[in-house]
């Protein structure tokens, strides 16, 4: 430990830009533009962007340009998300910092990393002010102090927390194109028609969704207990309770907020009073339903104002192909495998998760030796 010395985060910077105050004129098409939201923990969500045109970038930017590589960081609403630039020409709009390590002082890997440990966080949120909405100034953000290993040192716990985060992208990908696949089999069987020359098979029929499942809410998860069983809202697991609400196959949509966020699930769970979940009529069926509901654009058919909104009686009246309960079965057979192999990925990645932030404390105070 006696290697690690403490500096002020603004010493060891070689660039600090702040988009605070400003808005920049939006554009249809042209530089993809980042905002708070578009930043999560250790990734950067590019469907919550949008786009300025090139003028409006070299008038909007004239602070700095960031750079692949470079660390951002979220100021407030909500304060502390932290993640990597994955690519140049980006622009960044309110609530964002740039940072960049000084060459030879700071790796920006070190960084991200720092930002994501406890320490970390705690030493971000310990300076925020604000009531209804909390955020940590420029000015205080330059005081804070961080402890810092030589460069080598640094390095290596960036290369090997790194190491962790790759292989779980990696799953990530292999997830999103296996699921891929089976919708595009959906696609071909039961939207296309093409391996029955473009036609309905006989004994299939066209029906509404209420035929096939029972739109069920989900309920408030706040007085639970922690424990093993996962919540889900629109945007993924939120917690982990002692009392599941379901414990069959489903699909579950949601009712407020970002209404294309569809999941299937085959394990116990508690639903939010935000989410839909369904229970299904005839077997066989779950996997088909996930892919026919996960196909259609639900945020064109919002029913909402200020907040976007599904209703049970827009997604029961939802127009579907029933096919029969044989083609139904080959559908099944097939899919099975594919999300076995999907939830050995999210097995994986969970195990992976759990060492990454054992081991990131312990890298970052120096408790381990490298």
């Amino acid at each position: 430990m006696e290697e690690w010395k403490e500096y002020t985060i603004e010493d060891v910077l070689e660039l600090l830009i702040d988009y605070r105050g400003k808005t920049p004129k939006k554009s249809e098409t042209g530089i993809p533009t980042l905002s708070a939201k578009s930043v999560k923990m250790n990734h950067i969500d590019y469907s919550q962007c949008y786009y300025i045109s090139r003028e409006e970038y070299d008038r909007f930017m004239i602070r700095g340009f960031p750079k692949k590589g470079d660390i951002l960081l979220t100021t407030e609403a909500p304060l502390g998300m932290v993640a990597r630039l994955d690519r140049d020409d980006i622009a960044l709009g309110q609530r964002l910092i740039t940072l960049r390590g000084k060459k030879d002082v700071l790796d920006n890997g070190y960084l991200l990393y720092y930002f994501q440990s406890p320490a970390g966080q705690y030493n971000l949120k310990s300076r925020e002010t604000g009531t209804t909405v909390t955020g940590i100034k420029q000015s205080e953000f330059r005081k804070l102090r961080i402890p810092i290993p030589p460069l080598p040192t640094q390095q290596k716990i960036a290369a090997i927390l790194s190491s962790l985060d790759n292989k779980i992208e990696l799953n990530n990908k292999i997830n999103t194109n296996l699921e891929q696949q089976a919708q595009a089999l959906f696609k071909n069987w039961f939207v296309d028609f093409e391996p029955f020359g473009g036609k309905m098979l006989e004994g299939w029929k066209v029906g509404k969704l209420s035929n096939l499942i029972n739109v069920k809410y989900g309920k408030d998860h706040k007085k639970l207990n922690d424990g093993k069983y996962p919540v889900y809202g629109s945007g993924g697991i939120m917690r982990y309770v002692d009392k599941f609400l379901y414990d069959k196959e489903s699909v579950l949509i949601p009712r407020k907020g970002t209404l294309n966020n569809v999941f299937y699930i085959n394990e116990p769970f508690w639903s939010v009073d935000t989410m839909f979940y369904t229970e299904m009529k005839k077997e066989n069926i779950a996997k088909y339903v996930y892919f026919f509901v996960k196909g259609k654009d639900l945020n064109s058919m919002n029913a909402g104002s200020a907040v976007p909104s599904m209703t049970t009686e827009i997604l029961n009246a939802m127009e579907v192909v029933i096919p029969s309960d044989e083609w139904l079965a080959k559908f099944e057979m097939v899919c099975l495998p594919i999300f076995k192999q999907i939830k050995q990925c999210i097995i994986e990645n969970q195990n992976l998760s759990q060492i990454r932030d054992t081991l990131l404390p312990k890298l970052m105070n120096g408790e381990i030796k490298i």
